[in-house]
């Protein structure tokens, strides 16, 4: 992928030791059930009354689903964890570990039938660079996008290092302090999870608003999600962006700090999706149908405050995201210790499943994820971005799923959002993101 080269983007074949001794814990095998999972498989029962009609029976109970060892990938673990799958139908859903977002793609290309998957949890934009062949060396896969599932829950970590530039949301040192250090003869590395996706965007926005080209004054590399803790603590990097738990982790081991979360940035940002292939779909509307009902009921579970030590105990397993409970609660409870002597407690800035629309997939957040996209050369700029999102983006069956669930009245009266206001005051209007795209100063050339 010629693009990539173009961009400066490293892989981590060149952090051969940090990065093997953190992929062979993200892909070990899975471990003995905790006290939290077994109580979760007890609680299935309860809720595996079939709610499908004789009409609505699925066309097929498989499918395989993958997912990151990250905290937004909380509503595919309970639908798993709490029967949710089989309650509507679904008995033979399979949620599968991905080493990194490359894998995920690469397993999305192959598909179950050759010993792939056939969806996941996945980096939004992702689906539309798969639709658009533009990470698959043109080979095009048709996605659909059939959730959000989280707003917020990411943030921009820095190493301990860089302490004294006070180095936050909105920051004068940030371009002074890494032109500095640029000049004496040390590199910026900046690591993002996928070249395009999500956290990409965030650390590129960041940068951008704060006076600094991605693309020239710092180097930008790729490391998987679980593996940035151990990165940043062995030097291979400066600044990482990346969802929870791995930020509050790195300040847990006194290994960096949090310049910002990503509520901060831009408040209820859209994040991960819950994506499939579109053939998938379309050769079982009704199996997509019901596992969608039940990623959505795990979703209004997950965002219940008397159940989010619950749900950090039943994802923090081995099997899950192989992280200490106590190290993803704070954050989801909107409590922040950033590593700097700063603290925050705020809930509405936490990461969130189900309130505020955070499951519904708003046209017009995949209009502004296509359109930065666009911005930083990784789809084209003659791309119709409308009809694209129009292509990909199926609230037509969320909808569905949401009266399957009994929640109708969470379905909002439009697809957009409106206009959307982010840290440093830039609007962006969904009715006309290409003057949102002109008036940005730091883009690709």
């Amino acid at each position: 992928m010629g693009m990539f080269s173009r961009r400066k983007f490293l892989t981590t074949a060149g952090l051969s030791t940090v990065g093997a001794i953190a992929l062979n814990a993200c892909t070990s095998p899975e471990a003995p059930k905790t006290e939290a999972t077994t109580k979760a498989s007890a609680s299935a029962t309860a809720t595996s009354t079939p709610k499908v009609s004789a009409a609505d029976a699925p066309e097929t109970t498989k499918a395989k689903l993958g997912f990151i060892a990250l905290t937004d990938s909380a509503p595919l673990i309970i639908a798993k964890e709490k029967g949710l799958f089989e309650k509507y139908g679904m008995k033979d859903v399979e949620v599968l570990k991905q080493a990194s977002w490359g894998t995920t793609r690469d397993n999305i290309v192959l598909g179950s039938e050759a010993g792939g998957i056939d969806g996941a949890h996945l980096l939004t934009p992702i689906a539309y660079l798969l639709n658009e062949g533009k990470i698959t060396n043109g080979n095009k896969v048709p996605m659909y996008i059939l959730a959000r599932l989280n707003t917020n829950g990411q943030a921009i970590s820095i190493a301990n290092e860089f302490k004294e530039l006070k180095i936050a949301l909105k920051s004068d040192s940030l371009k002074e302090g890494f032109a500095k250090i640029k000049a004496g003869g040390k590199e910026i590395k900046c690591a993002v999870t996928f070249p395009g996706g999500t956290h990409d965007l965030w650390m590129r926005y960041w940068l951008a608003a704060n006076g600094v080209d991605p693309d020239k004054d710092v180097s930008t590399i790729v490391v998987p999600p679980p593996q940035m803790v151990a990165n940043m603590k062995a030097g291979n990097m400066q600044a990482f962006c990346v969802g929870e738990p791995w930020n509050a982790r790195l300040v847990a081991q006194n290994t960096g700090y949090s310049a910002l979360i990503t509520g901060e940035l831009w408040k209820d940002h859209p994040e991960k999706a819950f994506s499939m292939r579109a053939d998938w779909v379309d050769k079982n509307p009704k199996a997509a149908k019901a596992m969608l009902a039940a990623v959505l009921e795990a979703q209004v579970w997950c965002d219940k405050p008397e159940n989010k030590e619950e749900m950090c105990k039943i994802i923090g397993a081995d099997k899950w995201l192989k992280v200490p409970a106590a190290e993803i609660l704070g954050r989801q409870q909107g409590k922040v210790d950033y590593g700097d002597g700063r603290t925050l407690d705020n809930p509405d800035l936490a990461m969130k499943f189900w309130k505020d629309s955070a499951s519904y997939p708003y046209k017009s957040h995949d209009l502004w994820f296509v359109t930065e996209d666009m911005r930083w050369g990784y789809l084209d700029a003659a791309t119709d971005s409308k009809k694209l999102v129009d292509k990909v983006n199926r609230e037509d069956i969320w909808k569905e799923a949401a009266k399957m669930i009994g929640e109708e009245a969470a379905i909002p009266k439009s697809t957009s959002r409106g206009i959307e206001t982010f840290f440093d005051g830039v609007k962006f209007d969904p009715e006309n993101p290409s003057e949102y795209l002109k008036e940005l100063k730091i883009k690709k050339a």
